[in-house]
Parts: structure tokens; sequence; C-alpha cells
């Protein structure tokens, strides 16, 4: 994340302006980006499989 977005842009205009490409980062990295570790899958589809898999098994009663 710094070497990536907050070490490559100098200077920041202002802490707003930072907290807003924080966001547009974080939402690239967890809805956008492939992982490697994860099969080439981003860890949004990683975790709605996994919730579809714990709601696809029967309950135990």
């Amino acid at each position: 994340y710094k070497a990536e977005l907050i070490h490559a842009r100098p200077a920041w205009p202002s802490v707003t302006e930072v907290e807003f490409q924080t966001m547009n980062w974080v939402d690239w990295w967890n809805n956008k980006r492939l992982h490697e570790a994860l099969d080439y899958a981003t860890p949004t589809e990683i975790e709605a499989a996994y919730y579809q898999s714990q709601n696809a098994e029967p309950a135990l009663t």
C-alpha cells in the first residue's frame, strides 16, 4: 500500500485526498486485483464462495 500508493506521490494536497485514494486502493485490492495465492481470484470472490459453501451444507440438529 505505501509503496504502490503513498510513496509513489511526492506530496499529497490534503489528508482527505489520501483517505479518498486509500478507499479506492482498498476497493481495487479486495474486488478487482487477482491474487496469486488465491488461485487468481479476488478476496471478495473467495469470501463469497466460502459463505455459499457454508449455506449449502445441511444444518445439524
